[in-house]
């Protein structure tokens, strides 16, 4: 797969997509769902527990890994990988399924869900460790519980929980980025997982509903609290690698930049190659060339001349 291909077609955002979704398999994916207006999506036990049961099937029939989810009384967060590049047809088919049956139980008509579902292509495996959390933490941020393990209707406790628990959620994706070099029992990542979860419930970060770069925030708090335990996490990025993407890690990223603007004015080719591959990065990031400019300290024409040099 070339980025450069994928930047240019704007495939690649790292922000939340409503439409235009990229379907590629071996990536990971944050999807929300939220409904209408101030409508509830879920009303009784028998709701949430009817929603499992269909991603459950789902996961089954589309060949969809499902590394976490968290059912809102609102709103809907699931994070996954396709093995077939399916994301469209299987998320359209589980909402669908429930909308019909919710309509159908409770004598409504209309839409129940506000519109298509929200993409996000988790770039960094250190962004994916964050969105899992944040996942976790919805309840607690919303005041629906005291603690991410007192809420019923989310998958934190596969990753809490050293009891086997059969289900058609595999935590063992997100604990193994967290677990790189311990032993192969996951129960210290686990461990870990939850004083992650302990500090993060402490954190400020916003509502990513309602907010783009709330996971961001979230991840940059993180490195700044756990960077030197985790710092396999933030400065490996073997899922975009997979995938065949040449990504650096975001907090990689940010620190050359950094060098960059503190070298002040070059003109090296080796130094003008550097600025335009970091360049290159952040436009595959989905930032804009306004953006662009403000990060590196430099003017949209400087970005857009950079990018169309031939080197």
């Amino acid at each position: 797969m070339d980025v450069i291909e994928l930047m240019e077609k704007g495939k690649i955002k790292r922000v939340f997509r409503a439409r235009r979704k990229l379907n590629y398999p071996k990536l990971i994916y944050h999807i929300t769902q939220r409904a209408a207006g101030k409508e509830p999506l879920f009303l009784e036990k028998d709701d949430y527990l009817a929603m499992l049961v269909l991603m459950k099937e789902i996961c089954k029939t589309h060949n969809i890994n499902m590394h976490a989810f968290c059912l809102m009384p609102n709103h809907i967060h699931l994070l996954l990988s396709l093995n077939e590049p399916n994301l469209s047809q299987s998320m359209r088919n589980l909402f669908s399924r429930y909308a019909q049956r919710f309509n159908k139980k409770y004598e409504r008509k209309g839409h129940l869900f506000a519109g298509p579902f929200r993409q996000s292509v988790c770039l960094d495996d250190a962004y994916i460790l964050a969105a899992s959390l944040y996942i976790h933490l919805n309840p607690v941020k919303a005041g629906l519980a005291s603690s991410p393990t007192r809420y019923r209707w989310s998958s934190v406790r596969l990753y809490c929980s050293n009891s086997v628990v059969e289900s058609f959620v595999d935590p063992a994706f997100v604990l193994g980025l967290i677990g790189e070099g311990l032993s192969n029992d996951n129960s210290v990542a686990k461990k870990r997982y939850k004083e992650l979860l302990r500090k993060g419930a402490e954190l400020a970060v916003g509502n990513v509903l309602e907010q783009d770069q709330a996971i961001e925030k979230l991840t940059k708090k993180l490195h700044k609290m756990f960077g030197f335990a985790l710092a396999h996490v933030f400065k490996n990025n073997k899922v975009p690698a997979r995938a065949g993407l040449d990504l650096l890690p975001m907090v990689e990223l940010e620190a050359q930049i950094e060098q960059l603007k503190k070298a002040g004015a070059v003109r090296k080719p080796q130094s003008i190659k550097a600025r335009r591959y970091l360049i290159e990065q952040l436009v595959a990031r989905g930032f804009k060339r306004k953006e662009i400019a403000r990060k590196l300290g430099i003017s949209r024409k400087t970005v857009y001349n950079i990018l169309r040099r031939e080197l």
